[in-house]
């Protein structure tokens, strides 16, 4: 290894709220630009692959030795221009949020809660009581790598192509590094603002299993006009989402698998579309699980669920 920033053989499960995963070859913690662009540089000359790794809050890694470079960008800042926010793409969201509160500006009150990176929440459009990334993002910056000469793209919010739970950065085949995002900030009411972001705390607290290691929401809901014919009863479970969706945590109550197991993996029975970690699951326990769920749902409803949460094996 030339640079002495690389680290080997490092331990996943330690970067993951699931706390399962295997080791990375090589394991990379990025402060600047210029570490990003080391890091790359390394693995082409050692025809290394690149997996690049935000908070770990959606990620299920695999038991066995990821064979190549893990990136991890923590690029921490955020600075005040006027009405916008600056913010480096390796912030806590939980940081960002208290940032936006104390300063009394609104917009990300839906996301007091949320864990993972800012870099994770504008990838993957995150989105939580009927707010989303995309509302307050003017424009993000980001390192392409895709190609044998790496470049900077700057693009506006609309040009980011966010839709549910997803963007441009994770739905098209090029391979971008986000860097940061400059955040929409306008002053709100500051006890209001505190008032929902902490009744938002509570409900996760309430209604999510918070209690065992977990990423969040393991299927994305389903868009109402997928669900065909629906009948009375799943027509008083219609949210919206931010448009209108049944909840994936019912279809998979309907099909009487909360609190099912396999392995250490269990489907909640506190919320059924978060699969946990109840004791020293493996990422194979984990994936059992998917996959009966899955079928279980198609066999049911003929509905075809689509994963939240990402892999890497």
């Amino acid at each position: 290894m030339r640079f002495k920033m690389f680290e080997e053989n490092v331990i996943l499960k330690n970067y993951s709220n699931y706390k399962i995963g295997g080791p990375a070859k090589i394991f990379l913690r990025a402060k600047n630009v210029d570490e990003i662009l080391k890091g790359v540089e390394e693995a082409r000359r050692t025809k290394n692959k690149i997996f690049v790794l935000g908070g770990g809050t959606n990620i299920l890694f695999s038991d066995e030795i990821f064979d190549g470079l893990v990136l991890k960008p923590e690029i921490n800042f955020i600075k005040e221009e006027g009405d916008l926010i600056k913010v480096g793409a390796g912030i806590l969201m939980d940081e960002l949020v208290d940032y936006f509160l104390e300063k009394g500006l609104d917009g990300l009150e839906w996301a007091a809660g949320l864990p993972g990176t800012l870099g994770g929440a504008v990838r993957g459009n995150a989105g939580a009581f009927r707010g989303e990334t995309k509302d307050i993002i003017k424009e993000v910056i980001s390192l392409d790598i895709s190609k044998s000469k790496t470049k900077i793209i700057k693009r506006t919010g609309d040009e980011c192509e966010f839709f549910y739970r997803s963007s441009i950065f994770k739905s098209n085949s090029s391979r971008e590094i986000i860097l940061e995002a400059t955040l929409l900030a306008q002053k709100g009411d500051k006890k209001e603002m505190r008032d929902i972001a902490a009744e938002n705390i509570r409900y996760r607290i309430e209604k999510q299993p918070l209690e065992h290691p977990n990423i969040g929401s393991t299927f994305k809901n389903v868009p109402l006009k997928r669900m065909g014919l629906i009948n009375e009863n799943m027509k008083s479970k219609i949210k919206t989402d931010p448009f209108p969706i049944i909840p994936v945590a019912y279809l998979i109550s309907e099909v009487g698998l909360k609190g099912v197991s396999c392995g250490g993996a269990m489907i909640s029975p506190k919320h059924p579309n978060f699969i946990v970690n109840a004791l020293d699951a493996t990422a194979n326990d984990i994936r059992s699980l998917i996959f009966l769920v899955k079928d279980e749902v198609y066999k049911k409803f003929k509905v075809k669920l689509e994963e939240e949460i990402e892999y890497l094996v």
